[in-house]
């Protein structure tokens, strides 16, 4: 097949799948973390999972943009640096630091984790460096580039912050949830998915390429209804969870 051929069904499946999880979602919450649940089969414990599912990120993500005839000029470097930074830290530093006990991911969930992965890395790296020149150095310029790699790396920073404070949130053999505070918990129940929601934002505004908008939107689709999931749990689990949390969008929703 035609490699923009493919590009452009491979962006209408993604914008696709996105919406489909996005009406699943709302009514059934994902079956992991606190959601885990049986009767979704087989299944991986948590960390060996996480890993699996996210390798193809990072792994697939350089092989297509190191193929690509403008791997090598400034401005795809600095956004492979981008991607790199945030899908390393997620397929191997996150998955070793968590604390999840006896939890498992269904093989099926890891399965659909793999085919987003896939798609979603060869979608974002063949648009950056295949084909026309997209992104010559007076891009470095652009108040979108300037925006949207600030947007990135702050949304970085908030996921980074909130893992941490909910890692830490348990002693050493301790189990249970607890009610997290600190940082943007101050705000919302789920700062964590807020700040991969304006990473991939910030992506999306920064490469100025259909994947990365079709990214930014299955990124949407998916934490935004979990995020309506762990905000409900939290009040129902802890009666005197605070009252003025929202649930991902500060003051919002």
């Amino acid at each position: 097949m035609d490699p923009d051929r493919w590009y452009f069904y491979g962006l209408i499946a993604l914008v696709g799948a996105g919406a489909v999880s996005f009406l699943a979602l709302l009514f059934v919450p994902a079956p992991y973390g606190r959601h885990e649940r049986p009767g979704f089969g087989p299944s991986l414990p948590t960390r060996l999972a996480w890993v699996i599912q996210e390798l193809p990120a990072p792994l697939l993500f350089a092989i297509v943009f190191l193929r690509g005839e403008h791997a090598l000029r400034p401005v795809p470097l600095v956004l492979l640096f981008l991607w790199e930074l945030h899908y390393l830290q997620r397929t191997f530093v996150y998955p070793l630091r968590m604390r999840v006990g006896a939890g498992h991911v269904p093989l099926t969930t890891v399965a659909l984790a793999i085919l987003f992965n896939v798609t979603n890395a060869s979608l974002n790296a063949y648009a950056i460096t295949h084909g026309a020149l997209r992104h010559v150095e007076s891009w470095f310029t652009d108040p979108r580039f300037a925006i949207g790699v600030a947007l990135f790396l702050f949304g970085w920073a908030v996921n980074l912050q909130s893992d941490t404070i909910l890692r830490n949130l348990r002693k050493p053999g301790e189990t249970g949830y607890k009610i997290p505070r600190g940082g943007f918990f101050r705000f919302v129940s789920c700062p964590n998915y807020l700040g991969e929601i304006i990473e991939w934002c910030g992506w999306a505004l920064a490469t100025w390429t259909f994947a990365g908008a079709a990214f930014a939107f299955f990124t949407i689709a998916n934490l935004l209804p979990r995020a309506l999931s762990h905000h409900r749990w939290y009040r129902e689990k802890f009666p005197d969870y605070p009252r003025e949390r929202k649930a991902i969008i500060p003051g919002v929703l």
